[in-house]
């Protein structure tokens, strides 16, 4: 009898002790306009950094969106001085000429370079077959990099083409950082023309 009477305390204790443990996760999670609630980080939750266009005393204009300073640019971020036009790649073929050095550690960079952006369209090779190509993904023929014609092209028209795009194909400035745009340059011309 004594068991059973400890049994039915014991449940009615812990019974109470869930019921209140219920009762208070209900209650201390509501969120509504007069009683937020719990917030776990709340000086993450509730930023105390200005929103882009929120009024801002400090600063002048009385707004905290600024224009960035005249004449600066990003770091790293050179603009590019030629349109995208034919007569733009020309002239950028007659002013540019590639500042690296054609040794080994260049050439295998743009190797790697040319097989992440460019073979999936010009094909391992340089011959206009890339998976994108043979596999009916693409239905514009892609042009090749092998030709006499791509032999005599000045490095700057290619830099041109890689940079602001021609033709069908888009441009990859904003992919491909101009140190590794001439890298891949120094690839095509190497290695692909040279086979």
């Amino acid at each position: 009898m004594r068991i059973k009477n400890l049994n039915m305390i014991y449940s009615r204790k812990y019974g109470f002790l869930l019921l209140a443990g219920c009762l208070l996760v209900l209650t201390g999670c509501d969120r509504d306009r007069r009683n937020p609630g719990w917030d776990y980080f709340p000086d993450m939750f509730y930023s105390n950094a200005y929103e882009t266009y929120s009024p801002n005393e400090i600063l002048p204009g009385g707004t905290s969106m600024l224009v960035p300073v005249e004449g600066t640019i990003p770091r790293e971020m050179i603009p590019f001085q030629y349109g995208a036009s034919l007569e733009e790649r020309t002239r950028a073929g007659r002013e540019l000429t590639n500042p690296l050095e054609a040794d080994q550690a260049a050439i295998t960079s743009g190797k790697q370079l040319y097989g992440i952006y460019c073979a999936s369209c010009h094909g391992e090779k340089g011959d206009g077959s890339g998976y994108l190509v043979t596999g009916g993904m693409y239905p514009y023929p892609v042009r090749t990099l092998v030709s006499a014609e791509m032999a005599v092209r000045p490095d700057g028209e290619i830099y041109h083409t890689v940079t602001r795009g021609f033709g069908v194909m888009g441009a990859h400035g904003a992919q491909v950082r101009p140190e590794e745009r001439w890298q891949i340059v120094l690839f095509i011309k190497a290695e692909l023309q040279n086979k």
